[in-house]
């Protein structure tokens, strides 16, 4: 009935796999991933709810203002707020990543056939991604309190 081609070898091996197919196995399999991406997702949603909260704070300060200085001010807070939770958010992202990629490795662990001999490469792995993310903690803080301790130039006269 089947020929060697590539479709027919394609619909044999399904022919022949469909009675051992096990709906609640596939839904198992799948189950951490779609439980990542609502993580995801969620994260996302919250973050561009934030965002929104305060660009129309920012709007909402400046309506009316007729002073400059009053204005630049209102923009200069409005932009740390942003930086701050720009880090905030990414400190966030990256959390978020290296909680799943312990899992994942945990996962992959679990499922290797020989765990012993995949657990100090496991450790490694997740120790890797916990550095990493402990650096970029270090740089965002870093990178803020510099932020934070520079201080406007001073206006100097122009000669010529």
């Amino acid at each position: 009935m089947f020929k060697n081609t590539p479709f027919e070898a394609i619909a044999k091996s399904m022919s022949e796999s469909a009675p051992k197919f096990n709906p609640a196995a596939v839904q198992d399999a799948i189950k951490p991933a779609q439980d990542n991406l609502k993580a995801w997702a969620d994260m996302a949603q919250s973050q561009a709810k934030e965002a929104q909260a305060v660009l129309t704070e920012t709007v909402e300060s400046i309506k009316g203002i007729k002073d400059p200085q009053a204005a630049f001010e209102i923009m200069k807070a409005s932009a740390e707020a942003g930086m701050a939770m720009f880090a905030k958010n990414l400190k966030e992202a990256t959390s978020l990543s290296v909680g799943q990629f312990h899992s994942t490795v945990d996962a992959m662990e679990k499922a290797h056939p020989a765990p012993e001999a995949f657990a100090s490469v496991g450790k490694n792995l997740k120790a890797a991604a916990s550095t990493a993310e402990s650096a970029l903690d270090s740089a965002l803080e870093k990178g803020a309190s510099m932020a934070n301790s520079m201080t406007p130039a001073s206006k100097s006269k122009k000669t010529r």
